[in-house]
């Protein structure tokens, strides 16, 4: 029996999820998990691949507005919820599903597509490239001291209850979408990600608890949400803080959060996760060696449609570059591409018959584009080719960011 792939019917969620499950290990999420992502999705952009009566295949998207450099917030699609039987692998489903919503998301008018990989090798030749990079650390409070700014100390600290601080917490974070690109703006439903407190997700640990960050008018500039997991050892007390979350709008405050977390009673770790590459902290610890400092991949992004998407971004300097880019699975963003810019100006990319200055596929320009990994870094792989002496550097200055593109939750 041929295989059908049709758009999810919103009385199929039950199956089709369960179906991702099977496809992830077949382990159940906690109903609140799934109460939020069956609210979450939009049956309309997901896709379920059926043989005959079963679902072995499934792929969605959400509809995401993402920071990119210059500070403007763009449509694009959030890829998740991809997922192909164990029975149905080697078969072309999940080439299909990636084929059939790469021509949606572009029917739709989005010029970026981004996910987070399972298992980064698979998307690559699909033209997804590494854009962000996360970081985690593991400090080891008994050991390492931080050296904070001047005003930390008059920052006032508050106790809060996660849910009715929601609303302070997430104007925070909305201010700083535009600073940072790879963030996705708030849309409505998600603010309650990051509240999630299922016994699944605490790891032993206590539920989920919220400290605020107040300047001397009362007003809101920062929060942390933690867990405290309580340990005991033959010499005392080992507990570790697992930090969730942490946002602030300024030195004094962000400073102020972490020192509150290294001297929770009875803990001698903090751990977090998922921060940005270039997190603060790690100029506010004594010793970085004992913060067990790592980064791992986090957002991966291609670009759907490339003119449009190379003229959302402003550029850190001028350029004006002829682009020799590759795509197969996507053929009309292939041949060459004139993008030109001016930092005072915006971005202007067409098509043209003139020689090419750089050679690339779209995966590295999906790479480079939210300005954190380097033309140059990816030229000395050999994955870009520079073919006018000086186009590489040029083009390289013109890409990069002032600060490191984060995503900050997950999807």
């Amino acid at each position: 029996m041929a295989l059908e792939t049709r758009v999810l019917q919103a009385n199929e969620w039950d199956v089709w999820y369960e179906q991702l499950e099977l496809a992830f290990g077949g382990v159940p999420e906690s109903p609140q998990e799934k109460e939020l992502y069956k609210s979450l999705t939009e049956a309309e952009r997901s896709l379920a691949v059926w043989d005959g009566g079963t679902c072995v295949g499934s792929a969605g998207a959400f509809s995401f507005r993402l920071s990119v450099p210059g500070g403007a917030v763009v449509p694009a699609a959030g890829v998740t919820m991809v997922g192909v039987s164990p029975t149905h692998r080697r078969r072309g489903v999940l080439t299909s599903l990636m084929r059939r919503q790469l021509d949606d998301i572009r029917a739709g008018g989005e010029s970026l597509a981004v996910l987070t990989a399972s298992e980064p090798a698979i998307y690559g030749r699909f033209g997804y490239g590494t854009a962000t990079y996360a970081l985690s650390v593991e400090i080891d409070t008994a050991r390492v001291r931080l050296d904070v700014p001047p005003g930390t100390g008059e920052v006032r600290l508050r106790l809060a209850d996660p849910q009715e601080s929601l609303a302070a917490c997430e104007r925070v974070y909305a201010a700083l979408v535009p600073g940072r690109p790879g963030m996705t703006a708030r849309q409505p439903g998600w603010e309650r990600q990051g509240l999630l407190d299922p016994e699944s997700m605490r790891g032993g640990g206590s539920p989920l608890m919220c400290v605020l960050a107040e300047g001397a008018d009362g007003e809101v500039t920062g929060y942390a949400r933690y867990r405290v997991k309580a340990d005991w050892a033959g010499t005392g007390s080992a507990g570790t803080v697992e930090m969730t979350e942490l946002n602030a709008l300024d030195p004094a405050s962000y400073a102020a959060l972490w020192r509150y977390l290294f001297e929770i009673d009875l803990t001698w770790t903090v751990r977090a996760f998922r921060r940005p590459a270039d997190d603060a902290v790690l100029h506010l610890v004594s010793d970085i060696r004992r913060a067990r400092a790592c980064t791992r991949d986090s957002l991966h992004l291609r670009l759907v449609e490339l003119a449009g998407a190379l003229e959302a971004r402003s550029y850190a300097a001028a350029v004006d570059v002829v682009l020799e880019v590759e795509d197969a699975f996507c053929p009309w963003n292939e041949g060459r591409w004139r993008l030109t810019s001016d930092p005072k100006g915006g971005a202007s990319c067409v098509r043209t018959a003139d020689p090419a200055d750089l050679e690339l596929s779209v995966r590295e320009l999906g790479s480079a584009y939210l300005g954190g990994i380097t033309l140059t870094s990816l030229a000395a792989a050999g994955r870009v080719r520079e073919l006018r002496p000086g186009a590489l550097a040029e083009t390289s200055r013109a890409f990069a960011g002032e600060v490191a593109p984060w995503l900050a939750h997950g999807f």
